[in-house]
């Protein structure tokens, strides 16, 4: 085997061509001389289109790649820009690493597992870089997102023909997903997920406290706001899961104050709106409709409009008993993480770790068949 080859092999580089091997002593590193191969090319950093070149960049630079040894690596090039239709200017694609990342894919593809399956502290003595380093691969290699581009990418996998075979879609009342779902997925029924509807209505009620609150201090009652301050965990809680002190907490604002206590009423029975389902739900939805379009407060009034405007989508849910009941179960997980990712600079990098653990896109280690 040649030299070149079995140090493509070690760096686990790809359609790249290994020009000379150095040692620096300044870096007390390894330095791998590379360029792509002709097919890798003048490529665009963000598209992989093959576009002319526009300039020499900012010249060589160079990439970390997994340690040989005990002696960290780096991978130096060129880094040239393109010219794209799409893109403008834009650092040409390589094949060892992802745009616009320091480190090579088995660098980071590393990096990601060891996050998902090992601790903070491990990671950062193993692979000698920062926590929030490791962030930043991890937000990479997941590649999250919450927008049109991320769904249309879903249905891009999922393919034409079982796009046109999905029937039911459960999803928060975003026109952006409508959108989508209706573009892709002309056959399916868009069906509110119950979860946000009622969560719609906790918002609303946690206004009507705010409100009352922001009362009580204005007229000088400090008693009654320092006691309004405490009920919120009472108000918010599900009426079986409610403490003997957090029950007669709602005992007295049913006292104290009518108004809020009407607020609590029609939340709850929102909530028990969704755990009917079927005919007696959508009897008791017509109900709910009725009493908070004339309850005489603001915030439940606008939320009978809001319901009103989704009605469809929301007699869906009722009528097929679809929720994203199970999807949201992973959020005590995710809680989970939430320590692990601690030192990450955006919360990004936390979605993504999330996506990683949660989401089936942990990388395997490089190498490993």
């Amino acid at each position: 085997m040649r030299s070149a080859t079995l140090w493509a092999r070690l760096l686990g580089v790809e359609q790249a061509v290994v020009e000379r091997v150095e040692f620096d002593e300044d870096a007390e590193a390894i330095v791998v001389a590379v360029r792509p191969r002709k097919s890798a090319k003048r490529r665009c950093g963000k598209c992989g289109r093959r576009c002319p070149g526009f300039d020499r960049g900012e010249g060589r630079r160079r990439w970390r790649a997994l340690d040989l040894g005990t002696i960290r690596a780096y991978l130096e090039a060129d880094a040239p820009r393109v010219c794209c239709p799409e893109h403008g200017a834009v650092v040409a694609a390589v094949p060892w690493a992802r745009h616009g990342a320091g480190h090579t894919h088995a660098f980071d593809d590393t990096a990601a597992w060891l996050a998902v399956h090992a601790s903070k502290q491990a990671v950062r003595e193993l692979l000698r870089v920062a926590w929030a380093t490791v962030g930043r691969i991890v937000a990479r290699v997941a590649a999250p997102g919450h927008d049109t581009t991320t769904l249309g990418r879903f249905f891009d996998a999922l393919g034409p023909q079982r796009s046109e075979q999905v029937r039911l879609v459960s999803a928060d009342a975003a026109e952006w997903i409508a959108k989508v779902v209706a573009a892709r997925c002309p056959a399916a029924i868009l069906c509110a997920d119950p979860f946000h509807v009622v969560k719609w209505a906790s918002d609303a009620l946690d206004q009507v406290r705010r409100e009352v609150w922001n009362a009580a201090r204005k007229h000088g009652q400090a008693g009654l706001a320092r006691e309004l301050k405490g009920a919120r965990y009472a108000l918010w809680k599900n009426p079986e899961d409610l403490t003997g002190r957090q029950r007669r907490k709602l005992a007295w604002i049913a006292k104290v104050n009518d108004r809020l206590y009407r607020a609590y009423l029609l939340k709850e029975e929102l909530r028990l709106v969704f755990r009917l389902k079927g005919v007696r739900a959508t009897v008791l939805l017509e109900a709910w409709l009725a009493w908070a379009r004339r309850c005489r407060i603001p915030a439940f009034v606008r939320l009978a409009r809001a319901i009103t405007e989704h009605r469809a989508a929301i007699q869906a849910a009722l009528t097929h008993g679809l929720s994203n009941g199970l999807v949201e179960s992973v959020n005590t997980k995710i809680r989970l993480l939430t320590r692990v990712a601690f030192g990450f600079k955006s919360p990004d990098a936390l979605i993504a770790l999330a996506m990683l653990s949660l989401g089936g896109l942990c990388p395997p280690l490089p190498g490993r068949t």
